[in-house]
């Protein structure tokens, strides 16, 4: 039996992606900050097979709580195989008016924990010949009015993650980025402001909303395709192409759909 380890599994994408892993087969680790909610979602999943599913809180921000989950991870029965860095957040603020804790922070949940955690993990994911598939954004290809922190952290997430799978391949360990669009999520629903409270107004978007459901199927058959990048939908697809052939273009329609995030 395989194991997967999810970050931010309690909820949202988190949640459907821990589901789909159980249906898959997987042992289930759910990892979550919100310890309360954390453990009724795992005493959801486990109570057809409560041997496959364990559960774990954790602060991805926190380094000290990265290196005991790879003790507690050496000294288990089994052998981790896929981990899945799904935690995330976001803001909807102008660049001008953000504090800089507020940009430091989504850059620590989206970048740095993702990273910190991958690094720890890679021995054991070496050992098992597994993999990593990280949850990114369709923002870390193209920039999007009122998100420039969020942006910037998940292209540097894209960024670290191409360099790091040609590194890791001969040791036989798969990445998976993903980058989906807009998704019916607490991500937004939490999504920090200006001040680092949460957000006053609604989010502005493009196309259609994706459900979470749908979109943890599509991941689990990308990587069990050894695929390397999955835009789940058209639009996404054609939105990044378009920002790198005709950027100039792509701006000034970005600019008009989410010309309200300038009035805020």
């Amino acid at each position: 039996m395989k194991t997967v380890l999810i970050t931010g599994a309690a909820s949202g994408l988190g949640w459907e992606l821990s589901r789909r892993a159980h249906d898959c087969g997987y042992r289930v680790i759910l990892t979550d900050m919100n310890g309360v909610l954390l453990k009724a979602r795992a005493e959801q999943l486990g109570k057809v097979d409560p041997q496959r599913v364990i559960f774990r809180e954790l602060d991805v921000t926190d380094g000290d709580a990265i290196t005991a989950l790879k003790l507690w991870l050496q000294e288990q029965p089994f052998a981790l195989d896929l981990l899945i860095n799904n935690a995330g957040i976001t803001h909807r603020s102008l660049a001008e008016k953000t504090a800089v804790p507020v940009f430091r922070k989504v850059m620590q949940v989206d970048w740095q924990a993702p990273v910190e955690l991958s690094i720890a993990l890679l021995p054991l994911l070496k050992q098992s010949r597994g993999g990593i598939i990280n949850i990114g954004s369709m923002a870390g290809w193209m920039p999007v009015l009122g998100r420039a922190g969020y942006c910037s952290a998940k292209s540097a997430l894209g960024q670290f993650f191409e360099v790091m799978r040609g590194e890791v391949a001969r040791y036989g360990v798969h990445i998976l980025m993903v980058y989906p669009s807009f998704l019916d999520t607490p991500i937004e629903t939490n999504a920090l402001g200006h001040d680092g409270e949460p957000a006053n107004h609604a989010r502005s978007m493009v196309g259609r909303m994706q459900s979470p459901a749908q979109l943890a199927e599509q991941v689990f058959l990308a990587y069990s395709r050894k695929k390397k990048r999955l835009f789940p939908d058209r639009f996404t697809w054609f939105a990044s192409v378009l920002w790198r052939l005709a950027p100039d273009l792509y701006q000034r329609l970005m600019m008009r759909k989410f010309a309200v995030e300038l009035e805020q």
